[in-house]
């Protein structure tokens, strides 16, 4: 069977939000901080060429947890 690209991200999508929501859940118990604390990753590209201007923002909040549910997703795509 040939695996596709786009399938690979969209399991790491799925990866990383489950991993994502994992980490809201847990945040309310102290003893697994280390796991829910995010670290933020911005990026804001902007164009200004006098006719048309234009910025962009991408953030990415990456926790442990969205780690793991990165490398479970990719592990799950291996898989098939």
């Amino acid at each position: 069977m040939k695996k596709h690209r786009w399938l690979l991200v969209f399991f790491v999508v799925v990866g990383m939000v489950a991993g994502s929501l994992a980490a809201q859940s847990l945040e309310q118990v102290p003893a697994l901080k280390f796991l829910t604390d995010t670290v933020p990753i911005v990026w804001s590209p902007a164009v200004d060429l006098a006719v048309v201007a234009f910025d962009f923002t991408l953030r990415l909040d990456i926790s442990l947890l969205s780690i793991l549910g990165i490398v479970l997703a990719i592990w799950l795509y291996r898989r098939l």
